[in-house]
């Protein structure tokens, strides 16, 4: 079972990256967090790196729903979904599989809430052209 949901997609890495924070917010995502991986490698390492960015992706209604099933379970929030540019310039599209990080918690409830977010980020990633 892949841990990732992901696609190639026919759009420039910064056109990727705005579909994508359009498409999450069409399935009730906010983005809390967004790293440019590219940057912080520069500044922290001084090595170049391609352009690549983790968007910390949040549905609140799907993540109150989780923490009451399990309230450990912020240590696996928000989803992150990475835009990356590949070294022959295409660009890629992925999302955590909620289904499979969630795993090792035993908790048939938060299971079925896993499968729902993951249908949501399927269809985040499937919304990029």
């Amino acid at each position: 079972m892949s841990y990732h949901l992901s696609k190639m997609v026919g759009l420039g890495f910064d056109a990727a990256v705005d579909a994508t924070i359009a498409a999450l917010q069409a399935e009730g995502f906010g983005v809390l967090t967004d790293i440019d991986v590219a940057a912080t490698m520069h500044k922290k390492l001084g090595v170049a790196f391609r352009p690549y960015r983790i968007l910390g992706a949040c549905n609140p209604r799907m993540a109150h729903e989780a923490l009451k099933l399990e309230d450990k379970v912020g240590t696996m929030l928000p989803c992150n979904v990475v835009v990356q540019q590949h070294d022959d310039g295409s660009v890629e599209v992925s999302a955590i599989d909620p289904v499979t990080s969630m795993q090792g918690i035993d908790n048939p409830e938060l299971a079925r809430l896993a499968g729902t977010v993951r249908d949501m980020l399927r269809s985040v990633v499937n919304r990029i052209a």
